[in-house]
């Protein structure tokens, strides 16, 4: 007797969606956190800035049901590419981007910039979310705990201020960090650098400043682990998120057992 066909597996949604007007917009669902369970899928979306999206890209949005939009630009930033999306509440959480201020500030003391000089304001730039910007991410827990309404965050490149936001989610609902890094440097793969964008430094420095490395999110996540006790100690005493919270968010966003 030949055996019954197995049945077949699903196809997993799409993760990443290539709109007209955002090269990095994509979903976080999938990955598998504590007990087992997967983060549920279009719950979460990471994504560059949101203003250059055409009506059809705002479709997509809407079938996708975003609800909420949380955009980590400065104040000039945002303001230089404003949005509104129909539907979509908005909520700023600004951290100011430094990496330009402070190699402008090299440039002017006479030096020419390299690609390692480049690498290392990015990893200060990274320590300075986990030291600096804490309050801004604590915001965003806050946000996904009020309420598991589609939600999209985003800066404008949406690899930097963004990935550190998705790591900290992913690692909080138990992802493993390895998993984390794969999904970090998938901006890598799709983030299309606007032309023009920077033409002043070295093409060597611009390939740093415009795309992602482990060096950069490793940066701050030995922060975390050396200087605030771990992941759990930095939820508790920075974000002042604790297990009660934490228990909560993995309830909203990974699935059943």
């Amino acid at each position: 007797m030949p055996h019954p066909p197995l049945p077949l597996q699903p196809p997993e949604p799409s993760r990443a969606f290539p709109l007209a007007g955002a090269t990095n917009f994509r979903d976080l669902g999938g990955y598998v956190g504590h007990g087992g369970r997967a983060v549920k899928w279009r719950r979460l979306f990471r994504s560059d800035h949101l203003a250059g999206l055409t009506p059809e890209d705002q479709a997509v949005l809407a079938e996708l049901g975003v609800a909420r939009a949380v955009d980590f630009r400065g104040k000039a930033e945002s303001a230089a590419y404003a949005y509104a999306l129909p539907g979509v509440a908005y909520h700023p959480l600004h951290i100011e981007p430094t990496v330009v201020q402070r190699a402008l500030e090299l440039q002017r003391t006479g030096r020419q910039l390299t690609a390692q000089d480049a690498v290392g304001l990015m990893q200060d730039t990274y320590r300075g979310f986990v030291r600096d910007n804490a309050p801004r991410f604590a915001g965003l827990f806050r946000l996904l705990l009020a309420s598991d309404a589609p939600t999209v965050f985003h800066c404008t490149a949406g690899k930097d201020r963004t990935g550190f936001a998705a790591a900290l989610i992913l690692l909080t609902l138990g992802v493993p960090r390895d998993v984390v890094m794969h999904d970090y440097l998938l901006t890598n793969t799709l983030y299309q650098r606007p032309p023009g964008m920077g033409s002043h430094a070295p093409e060597e420095v611009l390939r740093v400043l415009w795309r992602v490395q482990e060096e950069f999110l490793d940066a701050a996540l030995h922060m975390v682990d050396n200087d605030f006790g771990g992941l759990q100690a930095y939820l508790v005493d920075v974000l002042g998120f604790d297990a009660a919270a934490q228990k909560e968010l993995a309830g909203r966003y990974l699935q059943a057992a």
